[in-house]
């Protein structure tokens, strides 16, 4: 059974001081690609529509636009401007689609090409974690679990120890 310190008798981590929850969202939301979240935001509703219901959805998204300009300043309303700037992409695509034609990622050839770039980059992302992984093992003189042949065949652990059958 694990003991578990009182809360008052538990001391804090000195390594570092953690910045609070608001500058941590505020780090957040400073990374977030407000037009690719817009984008992705109008894909989604999209999705099973015909070419009549996104011209009504691009009809709504122009109104609000307007509504929100008199109201509010919309200097950096990047998500916004991406909205609407996809809503009438998606009107163009299904303009130019046979009739009838309902909205899907399959039918969309940016989404594909964004889909394929997203995945290149996840898989360069992958390679090179485990290139540093493979470094940091190495400068370490150790040899990775996975890597480690001879254990598995000589029935040791990691550190040297026989292990038990």
């Amino acid at each position: 059974m694990a003991a578990f310190l009182p809360l008052h008798e538990y001391e804090a981590p000195t390594t570092a001081p953690r910045r609070s929850l608001v500058a941590r969202a505020a780090a957040f939301r400073e990374m977030a690609d407000q037009t690719r979240i817009g984008r992705r935001s109008v894909r989604r509703r999209a999705e099973g529509m015909t070419a009549v219901d996104v011209a009504q959805a691009l009809e709504d998204a122009r109104f609000l636009a307007r509504q929100e300009a008199r109201h509010e300043p919309v200097t950096d309303d990047e998500r916004g401007r991406a909205e609407l700037a996809e809503w009438e992409r998606l009107e163009r695509l299904l303009a130019a689609a046979a009739p009838n034609t309902v909205y899907g990622p399959d039918l969309d050839d940016v989404v594909q090409a964004e889909l394929a770039a997203e995945a290149a980059a996840t898989t360069a992302r992958d390679a090179a974690l485990r290139a540093t992984a493979r470094s940091a093992v190495g400068a370490d003189g150790l040899r990775a679990p996975s890597e480690d042949s001879t254990s598995e065949q000589t029935g040791q652990t990691p550190r040297g120890r026989r292990s038990r059958p």
